[in-house]
């Protein structure tokens, strides 16, 4: 496994071109949406890629009851999204997304390029999100009152004044206004969907994870041990919190090209 380090004050998207355009497909988190991709999304078109971005159900602008949401459901519209695109794509997920991307993985690996963690949970087979969750000691989402369970209706919210803290503490205030206005309730129930995988479909994609040093939801210390467990060919290091793409937007973009370049 290669350890990768990105030096934030001396890189630019432009400093690593890919020897030819790709497919990225890009998965936001929890109580996210595609926004915070956007500009992420125009560096590497910038440089001629093909960018999609996916909106799970249930986030930004769609209406999905809760009630109907499970880990298959953002699994499958994953898939569609792939659907669409010739060729193979590297495959970008955010934090929860990264239990979305090794599903998909899982269902379609020669679909698949390379799979890319970001801050993402990175399960091993029969794992949920809430089990990994509670194996992070340093994460301050779990503090007592940070979240907000409601089980009969199936969401779970963040602690209103801690939501800049936990997502964008390093971000520039309009930035954090930005997440602020765009904050919605999560659903529940994906965060207790097992993930199943398999050592020969989802093992025989190739696997890149970017720690975010900073991170106060997935701390560096479970990053490190999820890393540890599963089959990670590379690894690269960004000093921010958990929303690279949104405080530290071309630096993400500089390692999601030298990824597609290695």
């Amino acid at each position: 496994m290669a350890l990768c380090v990105l030096i934030l004050s001396s890189c630019s998207n432009d400093d690593v071109q890919p020897e030819k355009p790709k497919n990225y497909v890009l998965v936001h988190g929890a109580w996210q949406a595609p926004f915070v991709w956007q500009a992420v999304k125009a560096n590497l078109e910038k440089q001629g890629n093909k960018v999609v971005v996916v909106e799970l159900p249930g986030h930004g602008a769609d209406k999905t009851s809760p009630s109907q949401i499970t880990l298959d459901v953002y699994k499958e519209k994953v898939i569609n999204a792939l659907s669409t695109i010739d060729g193979k794509v590297i495959l970008v997920g955010h934090s929860l997304g990264g239990m979305i991307i090794s599903s998909v993985a899982e269902a379609m690996p020669s679909k698949i390029e390379k799979l890319v963690y970001v801050a993402a949970y990175l399960p091993t087979s029969g794992q949920t999100l809430d089990q990994l969750a509670h194996m992070d000691p340093d994460s301050q989402l779990g503090i007592t009152g940070n979240l907000i369970f409601n089980y009969d209706q199936g969401i779970v919210d963040v602690k209103e004044d801690q939501i800049v803290n936990l997502f964008i503490q390093d971000g520039t205030p309009e930035i954090q206004n930005l997440v602020l206005k765009n904050y919605r309730t999560e659903p529940l129930t994906p965060f207790i969907n097992p993930v199943i995988l398999t050592d020969k479909n989802f093992g025989s994609v190739k696997k890149v994870y970017i720690k975010t040093l900073q991170d106060h939801v997935v701390s560096p210390y479970l990053q490190n041990k999820m890393i540890a467990a599963s089959k990670v060919e590379s690894v690269y290091e960004i000093n921010t919190g958990h929303s690279p793409f949104l405080s530290k937007p071309d630096d993400l973009s500089s390692i999601l090209t030298k990824i597609a370049s290695n």
